[in-house]
């Protein structure tokens, strides 16, 4: 680094105030803590939404961001980005993000199943749904576009921040559409909801008769 300073500015005409080094014991501490991040916020997330929706919607949003902590995981080792506080502080954003969606979704079913309590219950997720897609798409648009331009056109530092970003918005919005969903649908069939009690949960057999 000196001979590279040297030649660039030339000998004597620099000061180093200071350097660091980050060695493997603090990039597995670093790691360590970003797990336990993650892992807490899992935890405060399915307190939070059983106690304002009901445990299978936690479960079913949990289990979605898993998805997407995962596969994001596994886009940053595809890019071998160095595991640094910004990928880091990349990785929770994107954590936060697709928790929003889920929950902004998820809002929407149980409003509908309230409403609609003789519905079918995949018929109500679909409904609930579409009707916030809009602000999905929407939402996630913007965000995506900030961010690839900062992956772009950012300095270094930035750049693999906002290639996480572009990345985990992508899967974030994906998965709080075509996996809470399917994931919720699933658990409900299993273990039967407060909210969904009186929603369908299968759609009738042909000459089966439906409840009015």
């Amino acid at each position: 680094m000196t001979r590279a300073l040297d030649e660039g500015l030339g000998a004597g005409r620099y000061r180093i105030a200071r350097t660091e080094a980050v060695g493997p014991k603090v990039g597995r501490e670093l790691q360590g803590k970003a797990g336990m991040a993650i892992l807490f916020s899992f935890v405060t997330t399915l307190i939070y939404l059983a106690f304002r929706f009901e445990w299978r919607f936690g479960l079913a949003a949990v289990l979605a961001t898993a998805h997407d902590i995962l596969a994001t995981v596994a886009f940053i080792r595809y890019l071998d980005l160095e595991v640094s506080l910004v990928v880091v502080a990349a990785v929770l954003t994107v954590l936060g993000y697709s928790l929003n969606d889920t929950i902004v979704i998820f809002d929407r079913v149980r409003e509908n199943l309230r409403k609609y309590r003789r519905q079918d219950l995949l018929d109500i997720l679909n409904l609930s749904v579409n009707e916030t897609l809009p602000r999905t798409i929407l939402t996630g648009g913007t965000t995506l576009a900030t961010a690839l331009v900062l992956s772009f056109f950012a300095g270094e530092v930035i750049r693999p921040f906002a290639l996480v970003m572009s990345f985990g918005i992508i899967v974030g919005t994906f998965s709080s559409i075509y996996v809470a969903s399917p994931l919720l649908l699933w658990i409900e069939r299993h273990w039967r909801g407060e909210d969904a009690r009186e929603a369908r949960l299968l759609r009738p057999t042909p000459g089966e008769s439906v409840p009015a």
